[in-house]
């Protein structure tokens, strides 16, 4: 378990299709914990879908309220935590993730195209999508390397399978974390 009792046990983050939120609720089952998603903290503080938040007030609104998001769960959810795909492009999400066990779930491009599917939802996505989804993948890669403690890939898997690496791993880096 988590060392502090009050702090997610581990934070998924990845990019879009990456999986976070499945993988998120199979860790939750498995483990006994509560699940926490920001994107649907962000939604429910708005009242409306983030598609809406980016129509209505644009980006800079939704970058903000997605910090707060992830800012209180952070310092109060103690289970599992699924970040938005773009939270840890802003500063001060990253210093807040620093001391947390962070697991960046991989995925490619292909795999990601394959399960966004045609992004209606999706705001970021507008126009080509599998342009989009590239420069995404490619802008926000090196971010999620410096904010994650763990990587696992997760192209042609289930989300049992990754969800099952990822419990392995976190109960691996628990026990040594105990040993020292």
């Amino acid at each position: 378990m988590s060392a502090d009792p009050t702090t997610p046990r581990v934070v998924l983050v990845g990019p879009m299709g990456a999986g976070k939120t499945t993988v998120a609720d199979l860790l939750g089952r498995r483990w006994g914990l509560s699940v926490r998603d920001t994107d649907h903290d962000v939604e429910t503080a708005a009242g409306k879908s983030i598609s809406d938040i980016f129509v209505d007030d644009g980006e800079v609104a939704f970058r903000a309220l997605e910090r707060a998001a992830v800012t209180a769960a952070l310092e109060a959810h103690a289970g599992v935590l699924a970040l938005g795909g773009g939270a840890v492009l802003d500063d001060d999400t990253r210093a807040a993730l620093a001391g947390h066990r962070v697991v960046f779930l991989e995925v490619g491009l292909s795999d990601a195209v394959k399960r966004v599917g045609l992004g209606i939802t999706r705001p970021l996505l507008m126009g080509n999508m599998r342009a989009r989804i590239k420069a995404l993948l490619d802008e926000r890669l090196p971010v999620y390397r410096e904010v994650a403690s763990l990587t696992v890939h997760t192209d042609g898997r289930t989300p049992q399978d990754v969800a099952d690496e990822v419990a392995r791993l976190v109960e691996a880096a628990e026990r040594t974390q105990e040993d020292a």
